[in-house]
């Protein structure tokens, strides 16, 4: 079994999910325009590295604190025909069709919650997904998070997780990611790709023979 793991923001879309949600959110109404400015401001440590997820993820689970994932749902679907589909990079949509012809078992993994990232999956006709866990309590999302983060060095031990419970041993692996919070993950692959890397990651990449992409929208 070969195996493509492709990460999903900046890598397959010319932006960030989350971000782009948290916008759709306001549009509708369903959100205060306060937390962009807030989001914002988290979102420029990812950039560096030092994050805090779970204050980021506090912030942007709160529009949906009490929402019944069966509700969400086509708020979602509505969310990814408008805002995800049309700034799908073109060369990953080949690059995902050339995986899926050759027979490999391709997989999104992402540091955006699982709300966002399963759907994003299916709609891009990729199976399986992996994304940070939402607690639910009686049915409904608590805003709160659950087990590891798939973030930096969680990220690649919540595929190991994934792939024991497939019971999936792989051949050969490729990966693909455009940031350095990633590099635990492409360091596991066989076969490593930056895309849309900033200079320090290219530095890595050229040091490391990875192959290089610059995917344009």
């Amino acid at each position: 079994m070969k195996l493509a793991i492709f990460d999903l923001d900046e890598t397959l879309i010319a932006g960030d999910s989350a971000s782009l949600w948290l916008e759709f959110m306001v549009r509708r109404k369903l959100a205060h325009a306060d937390i962009l400015v807030q989001e914002k401001n988290l979102m420029s440590a990812y950039y560096q590295g030092r994050m805090d997820m779970s204050a980021y993820m506090t912030l942007t689970l709160a529009p949906i604190r009490h929402w019944q994932p069966q509700d969400l749902t086509p708020l979602v679907d509505e969310f990814v025909l408008q805002d995800i589909l049309p700034i799908v990079y073109p060369e990953a949509r080949a690059r995902l069709n050339w995986h899926q012809a050759q027979g490999h078992r391709v997989v999104i993994i992402s540091a955006t919650g699982e709300h966002l990232v399963k759907p994003i999956a299916r709609a891009l006709g990729v199976e399986h997904a992996i994304g940070i866990m939402l607690e639910c309590c009686e049915g409904s999302y608590s805003g709160r998070t659950r087990g590891v983060y798939s973030y930096q060095e969680g990220k690649l031990t919540r595929l190991q997780d994934w792939l024991q419970e497939q019971q999936l041993t792989p051949s050969l692996s490729y990966a693909y990611s455009d940031s350095l919070n990633d590099l635990p993950l492409l360091q596991y692959a066989d076969q490593a790709a930056v895309v849309n890397g900033d200079s320090h990651l290219r530095l890595i990449a050229q040091q490391r023979g990875w192959e290089l992409f610059d995917w344009q929208h």
